[in-house]
């Protein structure tokens, strides 16, 4: 199982990053015909960082259109970033010192990382227009992530692995070395659910994490009259003119 796991997370790793290399790439080729920034928009460079931090970092769109669905998201989306943060510590013989930090707050955050997920899926469940445009996948995401979230649960309040024995086992691989993996049916239920999610993050709507940052919609200022906008296929000024004086 050692070995399994090994050459599991490996496979996961590597389309990961080759799956997001190739959808960064495309987003990043893909041109926006229009300049179409959702109004009020900054319009200036300095406004778009700034608007665009709001966005990835307080939900501000989502905020303004729906305070219950923010509230759910923004507390799942904020815990699972502890709670990753948290388990970089498995990653390094050394661990940096704020990830020492936060421990005791990654800990916790598992709780509201399972209360803001059963949140947004019971939201698909009950609500009507909600569950009308929701897919078999996007039940499926939500379900995995629970599944993640609850495992990871258990081996902290039920089966305590042992953490020196993991830490040991993924330092081990990034130096081709392995080491026996302690397992437990819930570490097997976690690492598997894991493997699954690196695996089809880059085909699925969990995209949208990165994908943020391309959206013509909050990456563009709002100034048309300062700055003409056009794709590389126009050229030259609107009516066909190159611009001098007859």
């Amino acid at each position: 199982m050692s070995l399994f796991f090994a050459i599991t997370f490996g496979s996961a790793v590597l389309i990961l990053a080759t799956g997001l290399a190739y959808k960064m790439r495309q987003y990043w080729k893909t041109e926006a015909p229009l300049l179409i920034p959702t109004t009020p928009a900054p319009i200036t460079g300095g406004g778009v960082i700034l608007r665009m931090a709001r966005e990835v970092i307080l939900f501000e769109s989502l905020f303004k259109s729906n305070k219950w669905i923010w509230l759910f998201g923004w507390m799942f989306h904020i815990s699972l970033f502890l709670v990753l943060a948290r388990h970089i510590r498995y990653f390094q013989e050394q661990p940096w010192f704020w990830v020492t930090l936060i421990q005791p707050l990654g800990k916790y955050a598992a709780y509201t990382m399972m209360l803001g997920l059963a949140g947004l899926l019971l939201r698909r469940i009950v609500v009507d227009r909600v569950r009308y445009i929701s897919s078999p996948s996007d039940y499926l995401m939500l379900v995995m992530l629970l599944l993640i979230g609850f495992s990871g649960l258990m081996m902290q309040l039920l089966v305590r692995p042992d953490i020196i024995a993991i830490q040991g086992y993924f330092t081990g691989l990034f130096n081709f070395e392995l080491f026996n993996l302690p397992l437990s049916t819930p570490m097997v239920i976690h690492l598997v659910m894991v493997a699954v999610l690196l695996i089809i993050f880059p085909f699925s709507k969990l995209l949208h994490a990165p994908g943020v940052f391309f959206s013509p919609t909050r990456n563009q200022a709002d100034n048309p009259r300062e700055k003409r906008h056009a794709p590389s296929w126009v050229s030259g000024p609107p009516g066909g003119h190159n611009g001098s004086e007859s």
